[in-house]
């Protein structure tokens, strides 16, 4: 790494934090229930648009981790989303009508978030059609992980995302609010990843599974990363670069380790695609707010248009954590 290197990312670390403080102006509070934070709380921060029949489970899947706090933001939902978030005793709700892309896809809200409130705290950043999986979450609250991983002097934790679908078309079967996605979208691609180094950053880049081979198969280049950074101890001076997949200090990427190491790193669960997705993706291309353009959810409205099945004799029904880690997808690492 030379030295100018290090002086393009300290200074690209500067500008966005103080794009951050600016961008906290678009942001008007509709619910502050931020002085019941606790020292210890784990926060989960959170960015969303027309979300009301996945909250009721989002917000169940991560109380039952051990999360005691929300720190959400509403952007322009007409579903009832922001009324609903704003009667939940552990949310404290912020609403936005300000460009979704203009604030870097909704980064720049999420980094003055934790900020302000996050400092010396464990961060969890996920979307509402995200489910974190860490080794042994099935018999241990969260808690014991940022325990284990302050303990260790780690201040960051990967996840590689798993995209996960039904077995048949996606309209076979409606979601019903309050429902385990997982129900439905039970199945994942157990292989199928391509794996590259970003040495700018310091972090793996991971593409594959479903979208890549079902959306994005002429170009699996364009396919969308998969490693993730979603859990951070913050730091004064942290920024997420580009949604979750980096961060600056680049220390913070080193979670993965692509030589014949194992360290500990969970996955991403990822239920996009439930029975009103075609609707959502021909919304979002229509707004033109995600990046380049909305191109990803142009490619899924067009594939989508003949209701495909996304199921492949190579799918997995997935069981537990320890599955995934036999398959390599994640790791417990020494925490044992």
């Amino acid at each position: 790494m030379s030295i100018l290197d290090a002086y393009k990312r300290g200074a690209r670390r500067r500008r966005l934090y103080l794009r951050a403080i600016r961008k906290r102006r678009e942001l008007e509070c509709v619910r502050d229930r931020t002085q019941a934070i606790k020292t210890r709380d784990i926060l989960v921060v959170t960015v969303l648009r027309d979300e009301i029949k996945r909250l009721p489970f989002f917000l169940k899947y991560y109380r039952d981790l051990g999360i005691r706090h929300f720190l959400m933001v509403d952007n322009g939902s007409t579903d009832g989303s922001c009324e609903y978030l704003a009667e939940q005793p552990d949310v404290s709700l912020w609403s936005t009508g300000a460009s979704y892309r203009r604030a870097r896809f909704g980064v720049d809200w999420v980094n003055w978030l934790a900020r302000r409130y996050g400092l010396g705290k464990w961060i969890l950043t996920v979307d509402v059609d995200e489910f974190f999986i860490y080794p042994f979450c099935d018999t241990r609250p969260i808690r014991a992980l940022t325990d284990w991983l302050d303990a260790a002097e780690i201040r960051s934790f990967g996840a590689m995302m798993l995209d996960m679908y039904p077995k048949g078309a996606m309209t076979d079967v409606v979601y019903q609010p309050g429902q385990d996605p997982l129900e439905i979208c039970s199945w994942f691609d157990a292989g199928n990843y391509m794996i590259s180094r970003n040495w700018d950053y310091a972090s793996l880049w991971i593409q594959g599974g479903p979208r890549a081979r079902k959306f994005f198969a002429e170009t699996p280049y364009r396919a969308p990363a998969l490693n993730k950074v979603p859990l951070v101890k913050w730091g004064r001076g942290n920024v997420f670069v580009s949604s979750t997949h980096m961060l600056l200090p680049r220390g913070l990427n080193l979670v993965f380790d692509d030589r014949g190491g194992e360290k500990a790193c969970g996955c991403l669960l990822h239920v996009k695609f439930l029975d009103a997705f075609l609707e959502k993706s021909q919304a979002e291309v229509a707004r033109a707010e995600h990046y380049r353009g909305a191109a990803e959810y142009r490619a899924y409205a067009d594939a989508l248009r003949d209701d495909p099945d996304l199921w492949c004799k190579w799918s997995e029904k997935y069981i537990n954590w320890r599955q995934l880690e036999i398959l390599g997808l994640m790791s417990k690492g020494n925490w044992a």
